[in-house]
């Protein structure tokens, strides 16, 4: 079953694309509503709401938090600061995959250009129909709502397979790719799935999937009208026989949390294999040495929880135990961005620290003040979400751990202001549009670099743009500062952000808005 309810569905949030293919725009000034937006932006993107005692009546509610209306003569509005009875509307679907919008008062329905909407239209014409453009990150965990299972990559058998009682690992992590309209699925092996149920390298016809919605919830279907479902024993997921989705069809998509993998200063890997005791004592990397970091959106602070369900803890005498089954306060870490490695500060204001016999223990006053190794020259202590310099990694310090993200091998970034892509014409990246390139996170010693489509690598240059032609990897630091949010560090010492005109630059000193992104 799913994870104690930790993994939720993603509100579903999206363009609407008109016939003359522009975006359905809400704008600030007195809450006026085009069909003019030519790229999916912050004022291009809508919230599906449902109605809680109607499933099959929604509400769009804009960026500005207001909801679209019309009232009887088909003059639309976008001010409503609550679902009111003209905000009702019904969504009806269409073969090819779009929407007509109809309101459920009025039964007339919703199209329309530029500053010319209205809903008064009595039958559906081309004018009515929109195209669905997600707005969600697109990689995240897929669940099949009839068999409360996730999907996840079988490499052994060459497919996906939907049997898996909790998302976990890399081969749990699904990017949906966007391309004319359709969605395909990628698994993290950077394969796409053909509606017969097998993996191929190349996106064609047959792994592109029209995406439908019913009650909320997510249906794909395939070039031949029929919908991708779990089959057999181990749910192997392909095209079925149905041409209207049940609820076997039917999928939740949920966030996708950071899973990472600590090793220790005495280069062995954390784990639970061992029981309740959190222990670096293994040589290899399993299920057991992976931990889901779980970001708490008020305090910021970081929880692990194991592929069992249960999280670190601070127990009596500063031992670190997997023992509890809720987040609660002594579950709670600071994490301090100390380069290539990061310190844990447990709720006791201690370092955790690995002793001699493996065993973490948060009984440190400071890195370099480990309890069962005596006193070290003492380090300046930083605060949690700062960075301490750059500098060479003593093998001594048994407060500070590598910690590698494993469940990221395609890197996908959303800012303030939209995706980061490749520029058309030249060697920088755009950090504000509508679609997104995919790029390749390589681990290297608690650093990373980033790989782009065509081999090259990111690096800052001296004026402080970020570019993606580089012949030499060039390092990068990630720091998880907010609940999906992460911060991206480069070698000159500044963090990534977009700037006004959208371009891509490493220059910022400290975390702000622009430098914060959905990964």
């Amino acid at each position: 079953m799913p994870t104690n309810g930790i993994n939720r569905a993603l509100k579903l949030q999206f363009g609407l694309i008109n016939y003359e293919n522009r975006y359905l725009t809400a704008e600030a000034f007195g809450f006026k509503v085009n069909a003019s937006g030519t790229s999916m932006k912050k004022k291009q993107i809508w919230t599906l709401e449902h109605d809680e005692r109607d499933g099959q009546v929604v509400f769009l509610r804009s960026h500005l938090g207001r909801y679209l209306a019309t009232d009887k003569d088909g003059k639309i509005t976008c001010g409503a600061e609550s679902p009111e009875p003209e905000c009702r509307f019904l969504i009806v679907p269409q073969s090819d995959g779009r929407w007509a919008l109809q309101s459920e008062p009025y039964l007339r329905y919703f199209g329309g250009s530029a500053d010319y909407l209205s809903c008064f239209a009595q039958v559906i014409s081309e004018q009515e129909l929109w195209a669905v453009h997600l707005a969600l990150h697109p990689q995240a965990s897929l669940l099949s709502v009839a068999r409360k299972r996730y999907a996840h990559l079988s490499a052994s058998d060459g497919e996906i397979s939907v049997d898996s009682n909790i998302p976990w690992g890399v081969d749990s992590l699904v990017t949906l790719v966007y391309q004319d309209g359709k969605y395909s699925l990628k698994t993290c092996d950077s394969r796409f799935l053909s509606n017969d149920g097998k993996l191929v390298k190349e996106n064609t016809n047959t792994t592109s999937f029209t995406l439908e919605l019913k009650s909320g919830k997510l249906a794909f279907k395939d070039s031949d009208g029929k919908y991708l479902t779990p089959v057999g024993p181990t749910g192997t997921l392909r095209s079925g026989r149905c041409s209207k989705p049940g609820k076997d069809e039917l999928f939740d998509l949920e966030e996708s949390h950071p899973q990472v993998v600590f090793q220790a200063a005495n280069k062995r890997f954390v784990s639970v294999k061992q029981g309740v005791s959190i222990s670096a004592n293994q040589d290899a990397e399993t299920d057991m040495e992976t931990f889901q970091m779980e970001i708490d959106k008020k305090s910021k602070k970081s929880m692990f929880r194991t592929n069992g369900g249960s999280y670190w803890t601070l127990v009596t005498h500063g031992e670190i135990q997997s023992t509890a089954s809720e987040a609660e306060m002594n579950t709670m870490f600071d994490i301090e961005w100390r380069g290539q490695r990061v310190a844990l500060k447990a709720s006791n204001g201690k370092y955790v620290c690995t002793k001699k016999n493996g065993q973490l223990s948060a009984v440190s006053d400071a890195v370099g003040k480990c309890s069962s190794g005596g006193t070290r020259s003492r380090l300046p202590e930083v605060a949690a979400g700062t960075v301490h310099a750059q500098r060479p990694v003593s093998e001594g310090e048994d407060e500070l751990f590598l910690m590698k993200l494993i469940n990221r091998p395609m890197l996908i970034l959303r800012g303030e202001n939209g995706f980061v892509c490749h520029h058309k014409n030249s060697n920088t990246l755009n950090a504000n549009r509508s679609i997104y390139d995919i790029f390749s996170l390589v681990f290297n010693d608690g650093a990373y670099n980033v790989k782009s489509v065509n081999g090259k690598f990111w690096y800052v240059s001296s004026s402080g743009l970020v570019c993606s032609d580089g012949e030499k990897a060039e390092d990068f630091f990630l720091e998880f500062l907010e609940h999906g949010r992460v911060a991206i560090k480069g070698s000159n010492g500044k963090y990534l952000r977009g700037d006004q005109g959208g371009t891509l630059m490493g220059d910022r000193t400290s975390v702000d808005a622009s430098s914060l992104w959905e990964y």
